[in-house]
């Protein structure tokens, strides 16, 4: 499977939960290439930063940011079980390709209005995806969460109506993500049984049963 963390708003935690869908999968055996799309190379600098601290690796990452993404991504995903994509934002071009590329599209949106405005966009860009990908699935992922407060839950059933659809799974707004990624960890090195940690073990969990 090839998975893409697209949305051209920035911000919105792309980075983030590519690198831990990535880890969460390789802790499980299975063999992972996160491809980092982003101009930026925040995974890049977090794969770096991990060497330096002296961490064993978890998953491959390489630095794919051009809009060939659609014709070298299946070339990698011949040695991996899975592929996760890091995507960039605002770059058109470098979208296309990574949704030519995926078998499912994520798009991370905070509790905010404003993100849904700014995902309507990527919504026109998977739709002139499935034209030629008829079988591109997409799921939204609520991210960066208070889970009760109004504007989460007023987000998540107006997503309810939505196609694409919404993960069943939310990920909180927790310092733990920010921490971690500081010493080039992933929050299930720091606190197994953290609230961050399970977040994404559901996460990882409920993309793996989405058939592509």
């Amino acid at each position: 499977m090839i998975v893409a963390l697209l949305n051209q708003k920035g911000g919105v935690g792309k980075t983030t939960l590519a690198l831990h869908l990535a880890g969460q999968w390789a802790r499980t055996g299975k063999r992972i290439t996160l491809i980092d799309a982003d101009p930026q190379g925040s995974a890049l600098d977090w794969s770096q930063q991990r060497a330096r601290e002296g961490l064993p690796r978890l998953f491959g990452v390489v630095g794919l940011a051009r809009d060939t993404l659609h014709r070298e991504a299946p070339e990698l995903a011949r040695d991996a079980d899975h592929i996760v994509i890091d995507g960039p934002p605002r770059v058109a071009a470098l979208m296309r390709s990574a949704l030519l590329a995926a078998n499912l599209a994520l798009v991370p949106v905070q509790p905010s209005p404003f993100d849904g405005w700014a995902s309507a966009e990527m919504l026109t860009l998977i739709r002139e995806a499935r034209i030629y990908r008829p079988e591109l699935a997409a799921r939204f992922v609520l991210n960066r969460c208070a889970t009760r407060t109004v504007i989460a839950r007023e987000t998540a059933e107006t997503l309810a109506d939505h196609d694409p659809p919404v993960l069943v799974t939310t990920i909180g707004q927790r310092v733990a993500f920010a921490d971690a990624a500081q010493s080039g960890r992933l929050v299930f090195e720091t606190d197994e049984d953290s609230p961050a940690s399970r977040e994404i073990a559901a996460f990882a969990a409920e993309v793996g049963r989405i058939a592509p």
